[in-house]
């Protein structure tokens, strides 16, 4: 069955930049929800309204995996769906561990949208031994010291840091020496890894005070235009619109 789609392998060759890259998974997820829906096409103009981007750029992006739509239909949802998987890599099983089981480790190891994104949570580890045997999310909770074991025994290549943020730096060499390659951090810091190991970093707090500030400015300028207009300045003398003289003279 034709589905109206090009595909060419060549241009994956050239590499993706990475502002494409941290776009990806955008689209991916407004493909996903029409496809729950039973959307066989999408235009690049509702596309891209999903994903929050501009269609040129959408267009533009999906050159860079060989895909192109054709005039008149759009894309082919379920190839698309399936071509930005196999991209991000996501048509195999990526297993991760969590490292810190506060309330934020518990509550990402209880989020249900890793398993259907690519990912499964293989283990949780957590430095207090009061934790150890715990189980969350139907997980038992390992102590930090078999850290090294754990991470060999599944294969474990991404590692999330939610510890708090003085042992955080520990954490991620004792990750990275152990052969986690991609860190996701959470903690409230920065983290200095080697070449060859990638870090996402992930801080509420700074997400949160770039919205303050955007509601520090929306504020501002609504204040500024419900403020009457000032009148305009006038010199000794000067007469006024009705050809009158002020009755409040400058000093």
């Amino acid at each position: 069955m034709a589905t109206g789609r090009t595909h060419r392998p060549a241009t994956r060759s050239r590499g993706i930049p990475e502002a494409t890259v941290a776009r990806l998974p955008l689209y991916l997820r407004a493909l996903t929800a029409l496809s729950e829906r039973s959307v066989p096409t999408v235009s690049s103009e509702e596309l891209a309204a999903a994903a929050g981007v501009n269609s040129a750029k959408l267009r533009k992006d999906f050159s860079y995996l060989g895909s192109y739509g054709t005039r008149g239909v759009g894309y082919d949802v379920e190839y698309l769906v399936y071509q930005i998987s196999r991209e991000l890599g996501l048509t195999q099983d990526w297993p991760v561990v969590i490292v810190g089981i506060g309330n934020l480790g518990a509550a990402l190891a209880n989020y249900g949208g890793f398993a259907s994104r690519g990912f499964r949570v293989a283990a949780l580890i957590d430095a207090d031994p009061a934790m150890t045997g715990r189980q969350v999310a139907g997980i038992a909770v390992q102590h930090s010291d078999d850290l090294e074991k754990i991470i060999s025994d599944n294969g474990v290549s991404i590692g999330v840091i939610t510890t708090p943020p003085g042992v955080a730096q520990q954490v991620c060499d004792r990750l990275v020496a152990a052969g986690v390659t991609s860190i996701l951090n959470f903690a409230p810091t920065v983290l200095s890894v080697p070449d060859g190991v990638d870090v996402r970093k992930v801080d509420l707090s700074i997400e949160l005070q770039i919205l303050a500030f955007h509601e520090q400015r929306k504020a501002s300028e609504e204040h500024e235009g419900t403020a009457a207009p000032a009148a305009p300045h006038q010199e000794a003398g000067e007469q006024g619109p009705d050809g009158d003289v002020p009755a409040v003279m400058p000093a």
